[in-house]
């Protein structure tokens, strides 16, 4: 297992849900953090409270790259390196294959593909110099199977899927690893309108963030390449 001390792990969407949980997980094993939040008023209070020697925050926008490039480069200003990179900034949106809504299509590619991909591109020299470099892009089941109307949402986990096997290749000489963090229903602000399931049996992102702190501690002959996590019995695939 790789050891945490002086490991930098970046967070997109750290100012709650699955990130945040995350992003506190990370910092509580000894990671230092960079934390992307697009609402920095959100995050926790161990953020001020912490070591501010192994913590950074910044302001993050998916979808403006000049933005992304900044937090990248402030990152490498205050810790030196960077280790590993957690996408988990998404959003939801309820279009389907008949709906001429092109204005929620593009949001959902904006914000749940190209601004990730964007990230790893900023990020990968980096994790090539350190030789264990990682990457977890918080993708969802939705991505590996359509079972409602939801095909805008569905269509752009399906795409993060293929960013992430396309960073496997790019970045696998040179150690670095990808996952796609596949969950069903989270117990999140997004899944609060979910029927016909409760808040406790769902997924909890406090178990996530444990499921993500194993896979960036894995040695580069472990990867894994996909982790498929449900909260009930139902399709995978």
């Amino acid at each position: 297992m790789l050891e945490s001390d002086g490991r930098v792990i970046m967070v997109s969407g750290a100012s709650g849900g699955i990130g945040g949980a995350m992003a506190k997980c990370l910092y509580d094993k000894g990671y230092s953090v960079s934390l992307g939040a697009r609402t920095m008023q959100k995050l926790g209070s161990w953020v001020v409270d912490g070591d501010g020697s192994r913590i950074m925050s910044h302001a993050y926008e998916a979808t403006d790259a000049g933005n992304n490039e900044d937090w990248v480069h402030a990152t490498v200003a205050k810790f030196g390196r960077i280790d590993g990179l957690i996408n988990s900034a998404g959003m939801g949106g309820m279009v389907n294959l008949e709906d001429d809504n092109d204005e929620t299509y593009d949001a959902l590619w904006a914000v749940n593909v190209k601004a990730p991909m964007r990230m790893i591109r900023l990020t990968l020299p980096h994790l090539r110099k350190c030789g264990s470099g990682r990457i977890i892009n918080v993708s969802s089941l939705s991505g590996k199977r359509v079972t409602n109307d939801g095909t805008g949402y569905a269509l752009s986990k399906f795409a993060l899927m293929a960013v992430t096997h396309a960073t496997r290749r790019a970045g696998w000489d040179d150690g670095v690893r990808a996952t796609a963090l596949c969950p069903g229903w989270v117990n999140t602000d997004m899944a609060a309108r979910a029927e016909g399931i409760t808040k406790e049996d769902m997924i909890q992102p406090e178990d996530l963030a444990e499921m993500a702190s194993t896979i960036l501690a894995l040695p580069n002959g472990a990867a894994v390449a996909e982790l498929l996590v449900n909260c009930s019995l139902g399709d995978l695939f």
